[in-house]
């Protein structure tokens, strides 16, 4: 800086002298120095006498960002993810070559001076005022570790960084004070384990362990003397000296520390030119940061987790306290997810769906009594590139933790929540309903909760096929899935009975939204999500004691202080006896009803199957007393379409069905994830109605499996060869007037 500004006066070195002061002259002047003549008159209103005994003695040091380290149920690792990659350790942890390195490049009388260092400042001055502009600083390592606590503080917001960065007096100024502060009250050792902690290494490694890992594959002790010089020469500069980028420049900056730690006495002449004559051999370790690298398909899961620490209310009561806490991690994220179940899950979504078909699975398993999500599997791999087919879209869940809008219709899952809610208005399972294929019921019939009739239009329902007319109980009715029975058992119940059922088992709560109080809710026009209907299920298999969904078991701080975490909230939905009975019944639909194909041979199981009209959703959720899976399969881009006359996974299918994709692909996660014994459901006696013989016909046509919808053949049969038969399953339950194909 010259002497002289132009217009003659003082120097910019002497009106912040002048300001502030002897007792904080090195101060000033080491803050002139850092700037040429026209930045020195920008001095802030901090720069007077006044100004600078009214800045706040106390440097609040905020907990360095590092990585959070998401484990599952286990112990093992899902994920590493952070804000910046940096794992902050204790400086006999950090190799005595470093400590050296980094103070004889950066600050070589660091354990002779204070907070600055008055022949450093001096020094430069000189050389400064030979060259006429700003060719040397002279800042401490102190005052470089204060400057990097405002950069850390100011985190990813790039206003806040340029604040902390500014080349201002006002600025310099202030870092003087509270480098005198950390001086008094930390003590050298500790401003270099601080330093070592804070710097940034280039490569997005923050701390010199997360840099030497990343460099050198290895721990900060374990540097060697080359090693540790060139990780000292990044500090000036990480892009032009990056090894990686250009390893010429790299070792000319290395050599140059070598050369500084042979001056002041830290290595010998033969420990410099061994050094020297050294090449550097990197082993670069690619930074895995983020929910795209986790294990066995789970990214959507530690995505969930994500939205769990970011969305509920008991990890801060603002979203901000919640953001900070996550971008300042160094959290350990104890989960809920099951290494077997999830294994099982993705193994099961990609093995009758390829990730490139047009159709999509999501796979959820939740534990019944506890709530905890097991696993979350899915067809598409979790990422960014469309080219790979990858997404971040959860099928399993609604918007606010990363899913879909609007949920998938449910299709005849429902059934089940209509029969639990007959139950426990007193109805008998044998009740019974002799009907024809299709039927008219008038919307004035169902109540809703304000006591309002839910409607006044007629209501068209109609069973899938033209054979299933006739007479049928609660549990014939679950088993063969007959659209007619369950629009008047639901009448019987009450509409405003069944959408508190569901309620109760908790049908809306990823979506958030209440039910539409229709009468074709009990057919699954209203949308849910697999985790909602997982849990569902799960309280079936639970003898009726709903338990909301949880995702994570434990979290730690870096410095092991335990957090609180959301805790599964176990209600009663439902009488015991309501429970085992659907139990019982449900078993029937994977042992002879529209879940054969699903059905595992070897231990008590059950389940329901269920296809929207138009096909756009295909279903099955099914259950042992110790897991509940939820399967879903439907056109996940743009806007839905029907699955007809499809090749998924290699395989054509001519109409996808609840029992024919879902069902295979629900007993392939149900096998996985089971161990050797399950225990047996709580054995009742479900009360059958008497079916009336017909002479002319043979009373058990009715009970053998038929083809079509979600019956356990694939494709219809066709008596005459040749000649096309039309589609009989066509409505839309979410329309009155239409009721058919609700599988």
């Amino acid at each position: 800086m010259a002497k002289k500004r132009s217009g003659g006066g003082l120097t910019g070195t002497q009106q912040a002298a002048k300001f502030l002061g002897v007792s904080v002259l090195s101060g000033a002047v080491l803050a002139g120095i850092a700037l040429p003549a026209a930045g020195a008159l920008g001095l802030a209103a901090k720069g007077t006498v006044e100004g600078f005994d009214e800045i706040p003695s106390n440097l609040k040091t905020p907990p360095l960002s590092q990585r959070t380290t998401i484990l599952d149920s286990d112990g093992g690792l899902i994920a590493t993810v952070y804000s910046r990659d940096r794992k902050v350790v204790p400086l006999e942890k950090i190799s005595p070559y470093m400590q050296k390195a980094i103070v004889a490049i950066e600050d070589a009388r660091f354990y002779e001076h204070g907070a600055i260092d008055l022949k450093g400042v001096l020094r430069a001055i000189n050389k400064n005022a030979q060259s006429g502009g700003v060719s040397e600083g002279a800042s401490t390592l102190t005052q470089q570790y204060v400057k990097n606590v405002f950069v850390e503080e100011a985190g990813d917001d790039p206003e806040k960084v340029a604040q902390a960065t500014q080349q201002t007096i006002g600025r310099k100024v202030r870092e003087l004070k509270y480098a005198i502060q950390v001086e008094e009250e930390l003590g050298k050792k500790k401003i270099l384990e601080n330093y070592l902690n804070i710097t940034f290494f280039g490569q997005q490694a923050y701390g010199i362990e997360a840099a030497s890992q990343r460099y050198f594959s290895k721990p900060a002790a374990k540097l060697s003397l080359g090693e540790a010089a060139m990780m000292a020469g990044l500090v000036q500069s990480p892009s032009r000296f990056d090894p990686i980028n250009d390893l010429q420049e790299a070792t000319k900056r290395r050599d140059i520390v070598l050369q500084r730690m042979a001056d002041v006495g830290d290595i010998s002449q033969a420990e410099l030119e061994k050094a020297k004559a050294t090449p550097i051999r990197l082993k670069v370790k690619t930074p895995k940061n983020g929910c795209i690298t986790a294990v066995d398909g789970a990214g959507f899961f530690c995505d969930y987790v994500r939205k769990t620490i970011l969305n509920d209310p008991v990890f801060g009561k603002t979203a901000e306290e919640r953001q900070k806490l996550w971008n300042l991690g160094g959290l350990t994220v104890r989960t809920t997810l099951d290494p077997k179940a999830q294994a099982a899950a993705n193994e099961a979504a990609i093995a009758k769906i390829n990730k490139d078909d047009p159709v999509a699975a999501s796979v959820v398993q939740v534990q019944p009594g506890t709530g905890k999500i097991l696993s979350m599997g899915q067809s598409r791999p979790y990422g960014l590139d469309q080219k790979q087919h990858q997404t971040t879209l959860n099928l399993a869940v609604g918007s606010k933790m990363g899913g879909t809008t609007y949920g998938f219709q449910v299709g005849s899952t429902f059934k089940p929540i209509t029969a639990a809610a007959a139950l426990e208005k007193g109805l008998s399972p044998a009740q019974n309903f002799n009907d024809p294929t299709e039927i008219t019921v008038s919307e004035k019939d169902y109540t809703r909760c304000d006591g309002k009739p839910s409607g006044y239009a007629d209501w068209k329902v109609g069973n899938e096929l033209e054979s299933e007319k006739g007479m049928y109980d609660m549990t014939s009715a679950l088993g063969k899935s007959i659209n007619t029975y369950f629009a008047r058992l639901e009448q019987m119940a009450g509409l405003c009975e069944t959408l508190t059922m569901a309620k109760k088992v908790g049908y809306e709560r990823e979506l958030g939204k209440a039910i539409k109080q229709s009468p074709s809710a009990t057919l699954g026009s209203v949308e849910s999500t697999p985790l909602d209907m997982a849990s569902v299920y799960a309280t079936f298999a639970n003898r009726g004691i709903y338990c909301v969904p949880v995702a994570i078991d434990s979290i730690k701080t870096a410095n092991g202080e335990k957090l609180n975490v959301p805790q599964t909230k176990c209600t009663r939905a439902m009488a015991d006896r309501t429970a085992d009975t659907i139990n019982q019944m449900l078993k029937g639909v994977v042992e002879d009803g529209t879940g054969t194909k699903a059905g595992l041979s070897d231990r008590d199981n059950a389940g329901k199957t269920g296809t929207t009209n138009d096909r756009k959703d295909a279903w099955f959720v099914g259950y042992t007393p110790n897991l509940s899976t939820a399967v879903w399969v439907g056109d996940d881009v743009g806007e839905k379409k029907s699955m007809y006359r499809l090749t998924i996974g290699g395989e054509y299918y001519d109409k996808v069905c609840g029992g024919c994709l879902p069902g295979p692909i629900w007993r392939i996660a149900m096998t996985g994830a089971l161990g050797n014994e399950t225990p047996p459901f709580v054995g009742v006696t479900v009360p059958r109605a008497e079916k009336p013989k017909d002479p002319k016909k043979d009373d058990k046509r009715d009970d053998k499996p038929r083809r079509g919808g979600d019956k356990p053949a694939d494709q219809p049969t066709n008596p005459l060869p040749g000649i096309t038969l039309p589609d009989l399953t066509g409505g839309d339950a979410t329309r009155p007037g239409n009721g058919r194909g609700n599988r």
